[in-house]
């Protein structure tokens, strides 16, 4: 069984990606399972806290989840060309101490990707993200893209992914990259 961790970018409760990932977790193939999470409950990053009282609880649950499964699936959105302060934040923090570094991200099999309401869905996010997989030690599948543009159109009111084409290019996207993270981990 291929275990991937989908990671949403985003705190609305409407998030388009996070209901890209809900999407796509009953879209994945036979044999791997995508569990959802989000950076609800992560603090803002602090040194100071760090050093007082240690890693925070949700940070450490994510960070022994993200270290147990085959490969992350990190669904962002943009803001303002780049990555969001909160997702970048939550990464900063799964990071502490640099010791474990290794141990949450090294050799990591990692794909992007994302939905914005926009005309050029996540491109500049997506891009903007690779200096930090790559510091992470990460290894970023590159097998594939999924830029999501005018994402309120795909999905209904109530979140439900209903763009058929869309629906085909994620169930690719997944099928490509469960495949490249079983061969990673193997």
């Amino acid at each position: 069984m291929t275990t991937i961790i989908g990671l949403s970018g985003s705190l609305r409760k409407d998030s388009f990606n996070t209901a890209l990932l809900r999407a796509a977790a009953g879209l994945m193939p036979e044999g791997a399972t995508l569990d959802v999470k989000t950076l609800h409950g992560i603090p803002l990053y602090n040194g100071d806290d760090e050093a007082a009282h240690g890693i925070p609880t949700v940070v450490q649950e994510l960070k022994v989840a993200i270290a147990a499964a085959d490969g992350l699936l990190l669904s962002t959105p943009e803001y303002n060309n780049s990555i969001p302060g909160v997702f970048k934040n939550a990464i900063d923090w799964l990071s502490r101490p640099s010791a474990d570094i290794s141990k949450v991200f090294g050799g990591k099999p990692v794909a992007l990707i994302g939905a914005s309401p926009g005309p050029y869905g996540t491109l500049l996010s997506q891009s903007a993200w690779l200096p930090t997989l790559r510091t992470l030690g990460t290894k970023p599948w590159f097998g594939g893209r999924l830029m999501v543009s005018n994402a309120d159109e795909m999905f209904d009111p109530t979140g439900q992914l209903t763009d058929a084409a869309l629906k085909e290019r994620l169930r690719k996207f997944l099928a490509g990259f469960v495949r490249f993270a079983a061969e990673e981990r193997g």
